[in-house]
């Protein structure tokens, strides 16, 4: 037992329909044989997911969530808040399950946990909304409410079905918002009806990204923007958002490392990774590159680890002869100083190398 490594456990017992809810002794069994030590803690209402890790996690090599996509992001945050970086494994247990279907982490909890138990970490982008983070989209407009707004009884029983009810029932609420918005390549400013800012390959399982474009780990998220709404036009763009049939026009997708978006005649609901995250007249969002590591299963959609060299001894006394072989000559004006070189005849060494 000596041996084993300590593990925080968090369960969310609400997540889910009811018939695919798992205990907590589901779930450690899961994990038998493995190299882990669990201590468990279940979620009593929201935000608690963020207060356990901050409170339990000080002596813990690895923190693993069991819920839905909130589940993850208040877990999110509670790592964020720590002075080190612990690993996250994630058991998706929610409704639908969206960062899970993207980042391909399987939805049977025993596969989930075996990858946990075997597989290595990834380094993984968050975003930064204002001052909270978020783990895959942050989005306003049309349909974002529905995935806080959906009574959780319903959601227990119909699951995804639940969202799509009422996405319709609010169809009729759908209104452009006149917004700027400005990133890293220029400003937008319209109406728009929509908007999501992501680290995935779909949002709410209807709009789709162009899987080619869309990295985990690369310091930017994918923007969709749709503009100019009509009723009329409502089926025509969702058959556009559905097929990625972005035109650059009526539908726009950008990728950006950050953004300001302003609305500039009413406060706007906003919703991150499925929660309401509050009324905002501007909104930041800055992306965080490789800010958690995740288990997730190996993918196209990451980027190769950078490659970090340890210096031997060598190199370091090759680089202390190198400096050695400068001498400043003080003046009463530091930048007045002159660089007295011995032996210039030997020295081929670039500014870089130099100054290490």
């Amino acid at each position: 037992m000596d041996n084993k490594k300590k593990a925080l456990l968090i369960i969310n017992p609400r997540s889910g329909k009811n018939s695919s809810r798992a205990s907590a002794e589901e779930i450690t069994e899961s994990f038998e044989g493995s190299d882990f030590e669990f201590s468990v803690h279940e979620t009593t209402c929201q935000g608690d997911a963020t207060n356990i890790v901050k409170n339990e996690l000080e002596d813990h090599e690895l923190v693993v969530c069991c819920g839905g996509d909130g589940t993850l992001n208040e877990t999110i945050n509670g790592v964020m808040d720590m002075p080190r970086r612990v690993p996250i494994g994630y058991i998706p247990a929610g409704t639908t399950n969206d960062v899970a279907k993207s980042l391909h982490i399987p939805t049977d909890k025993k596969e989930a946990a075996n990858l946990i138990a075997t597989a290595e970490p990834n380094d993984y982008d968050i975003g930064l909304f204002n001052n909270r983070y978020y783990s895959y989209v942050a989005s306003f407009g049309a349909f974002a409410a529905a995935s806080y707004a959906t009574n959780q009884k319903l959601k227990n029983m119909f699951g995804r079905a639940a969202y799509i009810a009422a996405g319709v029932a609010d169809v009729k609420n759908l209104h452009n918002i006149k917004m700027r918005v400005e990133y890293d390549g220029g400003v937008i400013e319209g109406k728009f009806v929509f908007g999501a800012v992501s680290n995935s390959l779909s949002v709410g399982g209807i709009i789709t990204l162009p899987k080619d474009q869309v990295k985990f780990n690369d310091g930017k998220f994918e923007v969709i923007l749709v503009k100019d709404f009509t009723p009329l036009k409502l089926l025509p763009m969702m058959y556009k958002t559905i097929y990625q049939k972005y035109d650059g026009k009526e539908i726009i997708m950008f990728s950006t490392n950050k953004l300001k978006i302003t609305a500039l005649e009413e406060d706007v609901p906003w919703t991150i990774d499925g929660e309401f995250a509050g009324k905002h007249r501007e909104v930041r969002i800055n992306v965080l590159e490789r800010a958690v590591e995740l288990y997730v299963p190996d993918s196209d959609h990451f980027l190769p680890r950078p490659v970090v060299i340890n210096p031997t001894d060598e190199d370091e006394q090759q680089k202390e002869s190198w400096k050695n072989r400068f001498k400043r000559k003080k003046s009463e004006k530091p930048e007045e100083a002159e660089v007295i070189i011995e032996n210039p005849d030997e020295i081929s060494v670039s500014e870089a190398e130099i100054t290490g």
